[in-house]
């Protein structure tokens, strides 16, 4: 017994093995195994080695093995896999499913070429390929400095990509307009766009490199911003050069005009970098709208000015510099219908905004308050607004509608949703941290309640959980964190875009977007509005109850 333990001992300790005594099986310990190792001049492999699909290890090096059987592709949580010192001629192409896989050992075996599919290993730190007969050019690459990462990417790009485009997403009705009232019917996009600074195989590695190009991604965003053809466009993530030099004088060929701003790092940049900064836009179509006034939010000269002396303020929320950008719009008269001409040139706006909020899930309480930040802008704008309006126009801010957009990069259960959704926050919620905010944030925020932080806009989301599952489609990461919001006492949802098919994306197997057929990691979200008129100030539609 202690000789043939013996002979398989190993120095590696990843493959330390422990053995029960009988004293331990009688004391009803058990073993719990996520390793296999085989060895000695082994031919053939039991089909039953494949129901493992437990295991991240296998090791079957210093056989026999002249094939490797299609089933390897079950073992989907395998980390580690060592075939070296076998008679390998041939790997199944099936070997491209353990995307898992941080090592896989092939040396000393008589391999001549490689199936492409080991390119979709994204994961892959270890590639042994000592030993074998294969060709210059996959040599070649491979004895480069970082040639396992080299030799992937060449791999996965030069892999047929043989899925089809994903099945239109289906259109959801949820109420049919009411003609017998005036109002505006339009259609509002959300969409992060991934600008192309972060399109990097280092964070997208299971997507050939080919399709995370902005020269590729940029025609799909724009076939898919065209072929919905929302009346306002809302983005994130757009580069200065892009919007300047493709969004703009492309949206403006169909009808639509737009305003921008980057990131606030931009100010402080040379202009060469700073067309590399991205930022968010907004677009309108000018057959229905007019541009009012627009207005940046910077969430990092709020967190200055409102600090109050606290070190968290000043240390956690001034230095992200995430934006806001608001447009607010006036309806154009033949946007309204059922309205005479003489009501329709009554003002009433819809302020639309965008944002893009601090990604880092480390930082729940910049989340919080910046987006408390920009609901308190958003109160200042309307306020100002209706100050300096032209007289005779008769503005009322209290007609204005809030359509507000953006990647929020929170989930729906996160104090910032619970704050637009609710109108309310606790000053004592957990995504505050305990870090000491109070005394500050109540310069930005209204403090009506006892104990909470509120807003006076009445907001509902367009999207719920059960209708769109994810905004964000990632290997690492998948959730809602995307939103539309709308005033629900002056706006009622039509109906909106749904999610992609869940089929689609399990049945070929794709593990995060972007995807050669999804230009971005962000799913758009589309949603059709019904704006009611109202005549005078403050009135309320007869029977107008929001939908959520």
């Amino acid at each position: 017994m202690s000789r043939n333990k013996d002979k398989y001992e190993s120095n590696n300790p990843r493959r330390q093995q422990t053995f029960l005594t009988a004293e331990d099986i009688a004391a009803g310990k058990k073993t719990c195994w996520h390793g296999i190792e085989i060895t000695g001049s082994v031919r053939n492999l039991s089909p039953t080695l494949w129901k493992f699909e437990h295991l991240t290890a296998l090791f079957l090096n210093d056989n026999c093995l002249t094939r490797l059987p299609h089933q390897i592709g079950q073992l989907a949580n395998l980390r580690t896999l060592d075939l070296s010192a076998n008679k390998l001629r041939s790997l199944p192409a099936e070997l491209g499913e353990l995307i898992q896989l941080r090592e896989l050992l092939l040396n000393n075996n008589y391999l001549r070429v490689l199936p492409y599919e080991l390119g979709k290993l994204f994961n892959l730190h270890v590639l042994g390929l000592h030993g074998n007969p294969l060709g210059k050019d996959v040599l070649s690459i491979y004895n480069e400095p970082n040639g396992t990462s080299k030799l992937l990417t060449y791999m996965l790009d030069n892999l047929s990509v043989t899925v089809a485009p994903p099945p239109q997403r289906p259109w959801i009705p949820l109420a049919r307009p009411n003609r017998n009232r005036g109002a505006c019917i339009f259609t509002v996009m959300c969409y992060n766009v991934l600008c192309d600074k972060y399109a990097t195989r280092q964070m997208y590695g299971y997507c050939p490199s080919w399709a995370l190009s902005w020269e590729y991604r940029k025609k799909a965003i724009l076939d898919e911003i065209r072929h919905y053809a929302a009346d306002i466009i809302s983005l994130q993530e757009v580069e200065t050069d892009q919007f300047f030099n493709f969004f703009k004088p492309e949206l403006k060929n169909d009808g639509y005009e737009g305003i921008f701003s980057p990131k606030s790092r931009a100010k402080t940049m040379s202009e060469a970098d700073r067309k590399y900064v991205d930022g968010c836009a907004i677009f309108f179509r000018s057959a229905k709208f007019t541009l009012i006034k627009e207005h940046l939010v910077e969430f990092n000269q709020l967190a200055m000015a409102n600090a109050e002396g606290s070190d968290n303020m000043l240390n956690r929320v001034m230095p992200k510099d995430n934006i806001g950008l608001a447009a607010l719009l006036k309806v154009k008269e033949g946007a309204w219908e059922s309205v005479s001409s003489e009501a329709a040139q009554i003002s009433q706006p819809i302020l639309v905004c965008t944002a893009h909020i601090h990604w880092d899930p480390e930082f729940c309480d910049v989340k919080l308050i910046q987006t408390m930040m920009l609901s308190n802008e958003l109160k200042t704008i309307l306020d100002e607004a209706g100050l300096s309006f032209r007289p005779g126009h008769k503005f009322d801010v209290n007609n204005v509608q809030l359509v507000l957009c953006g990647d929020f990069n929170s989930l729906p259960d996160s104090g910032v949703i619970e704050f637009l959704s609710a109108g309310r926050v606790s000053m004592d919620h957990q995504d505050f941290k305990e870090l000491g905010y109070k005394s500050c944030l109540q310069r930005i925020s209204n403090c009506d309640t006892p104990n909470e932080f509120t807003h006076s806009f009445k907001l509902a989301s367009a999207y719920s959980e059960d209708i769109m599952p994810y905004t964000n489609y990632t290997f690492e990461f998948k959730g809602i964190i995307d939103y539309i919001f709308y005033s629900k006492q002056g706006m009622v949802p039509l109906g909106l875009l749904g999610p992609i098919s869940p089929e689609w994306l399990r049945d070929n197997k794709v593990v995060g977007c972007p995807h050669p057929h999804i230009p971005s990691d962000h799913f758009p979200l589309l949603v059709e509005l019904e704006l009611i008129h109202m005549p005078t100030a403050g009135a309320q539609p007869n029977g107008l109850i929001g939908r959520r």
